[in-house]
């Protein structure tokens, strides 16, 4: 299977938990090439109101932690260090942070299905950063080191300010293929790789060669799997019943638990006196029904199902992630 280009960014991320990436792909295109067949598919054990913690989805094998995700950021910045030094630069990147404090930053679908945990939404409403001591939910990203021109080529494969013929500057997809790509740039008498080191320790760590699977595949999965489930009868049924509840309680005409904030205008005040008063309202509603179980209980069905039709794909991205935690390994 060979890559998609992937973007020109010269660090990507290293990973993102299964619930994240659900919501920054919906809408991407169906890695099963197109509608679910079958019909909607048979669930197994409807647990009753489960804590998001103990839910465990069959993508989740196939998804980094988020220290698992950190380890790898790290290790991936130690790589474009190493490239940088061969050209004679001093490097050190901004740090990937450390997870969020406690065991609430390995819960990996805390917020799939909308707040679910009664005791969070009655200390903080809908303020996500309020655990982990985040302003606004969001962690302060540290400022990238300023470069010379000369650092700014080999760090990007590309001169400050230049405009390559063609729009952009020669790149390739994984390590194996920019083997033969010439970057049309030498500094200090040495051939910059394609891309600049910032791509160069991507490939190396996630696309070394032509059969690399692309490291969002197994994120689109659990994205289909989680579009799916959205239009699934049943899961539409326990929305049905969230939303009449809601409506009992005072809050009218929110359909989704991921609409609230919007829908009811706490996006200012999302740790406010309101936002818990509808948080501790949306808790209850989804217990009354059941919505975390039901909903858990397709979207496991759904990942299931895309896994079986997957498997040959999901077995080489298995082996391939295996191995870049032993390069990371040796890394240190």
């Amino acid at each position: 299977m060979r890559n998609a280009r992937r973007p020109r960014p010269a660090v990507l991320a290293a990973a993102l938990p299964t619930a994240l990436a659900a919501a920054l792909l919906a809408g991407c295109a169906d890695p099963g090439g197109g509608a679910a067949g079958g019909g909607e598919p048979p669930l197994g054990t409807v647990e009753l109101n489960p804590a998001t913690a103990s839910i465990s989805l069959p993508m989740d094998a196939y998804t980094d932690s988020e220290a698992e995700a950190v380890r790898m950021g790290r290790v991936q910045e130690g790589l474009v260090s190493r490239c940088m030094a061969r050209y004679g630069f001093a490097y050190e990147g901004p740090r990937p942070a450390a997870g969020a404090a406690g065991a609430a930053s390995e819960d990996r679908h805390r917020y799939l299905f909308g707040l679910a945990d009664p005791a969070y939404a009655a200390a903080h409403g809908y303020d996500k950063g309020a655990a982990t001591g985040m302003t606004g939910g969001k962690r302060e990203k540290p400022p990238a080191p300023q470069l010379s021109d000369s650092a700014y080529a080999v760090m990007h494969g590309e001169r400050r300010g230049a405009a390559p013929a063609g729009g952009r500057a020669p790149d390739a997809a994984t390590e194996e293929e920019a083997a033969g790509t010439d970057s049309g740039i030498e500094v200090g008498g040495r051939r910059v790789p394609a891309g600049g080191c910032g791509r160069e320790a991507y490939r190396k760590l996630y696309a070394p060669t032509k059969d690399s699977v692309d490291l969002l595949f197994t994120f689109g999965l659990a994205s289909e799997a989680h579009d799916r489930s959205k239009r699934d009868s049943r899961v539409a049924g326990v929305l049905a019943k969230w939303s009449a509840c809601m409506d009992k309680s005072g809050y009218t005409g929110i359909k989704s638990p991921y609409d609230v904030v919007d829908g009811l205008g706490l996006q200012d005040d999302k740790g406010g006196a309101r936002a818990v008063a509808v948080a501790t309202a949306d808790v209850r509603c989804k217990r009354e029904v059941n919505l975390v179980g039901v909903w858990a209980a397709v979207e496991k069905a759904y990942q299931e199902r895309l896994v079986e039709e997957h498997a040959q794909t999901l077995a080489l991205y298995r082996e391939q992630r295996d191995a870049r935690f032993e390069l990371a390994a040796d890394l240190g």
